[in-house]
């Protein structure tokens, strides 16, 4: 089903920055609204539950997950994370531009059902300045860090799968680039005929 709405998935290797960038995207596009996933993992910092994420029990999960609840899900450093079918399918029935931050194999399944979701994957400019950033924000241990930096490397091959890319070695040219593939799919003919459909009726184009 081709949607009203626009949907945006972002993901990134943990530490590239893709939540500052979807932060200050969102802050820039009013007419963005995030899609907020369920995740077994414990809030970090000043994440609050319904914001960030629905943060649910591992039995809570597993009953969303026998009742067909997620659109996708997927293990992610030992934590699962899913994203409600009903919930983003209303949404962007209704016409909202939605942007998913979720991990690459879930970003495969959204797009076998959502085929017109753009796709975009957040590089980081080097191995050594992702490892200096996972360092810097201070929130895990230095098995943590080892473990997401080898994790990296399996989701950052999974970048020609992705529509579009942005290497995140400039915060400021990689969120005006986000804004560019937004722009971008919204002046796409499907989504200017349902937007316009006033100025399409109004030229007689069929």
């Amino acid at each position: 089903m081709d949607y009203p709405g626009n949907l945006y998935v972002v993901c990134a290797a943990s530490g590239t920055g893709k939540s500052s960038l979807v932060k200050a995207w969102r802050q820039a596009d009013a007419l963005l609204a995030l899609s907020i996933s369920h995740t077994t993992r414990a809030p970090r910092g000043q994440e609050r539950n319904g914001r960030e994420y629905h943060f649910v029990s591992a039995q809570t999960f597993d009953q969303l997950l026998a009742a067909g609840a997620f659109v996708e899900w997927a293990h992610v450093h030992g934590q699962r994370y899913g994203t409600s079918h009903l919930a983003l399918a209303e949404a962007l029935r209704n016409g909202a531009d939605l942007v998913l931050e979720i991990d690459y194999q879930g970003a495969l399944q959204i797009k076998q059902q959502f085929p017109h979701a753009a796709l975009i994957f957040v590089l980081p400019p080097s191995w050594e300045e992702l490892r200096t950033r996972l360092q810097r924000r201070a929130e895990d241990s230095a098995e943590v860090i080892e473990l997401r930096l080898r994790n990296a490397v399996e989701e950052v091959a999974q970048v020609d799968r992705f529509d579009f890319v942005i290497i995140n070695d400039s915060f400021e040219r990689a969120l005006s680039d986000l804004q560019s593939i937004a722009h971008a799919q919204r002046l796409r003919v499907a989504t200017q005929r349902r937007r316009r459909a006033d100025t399409f009726s109004a030229l007689q184009i069929a």
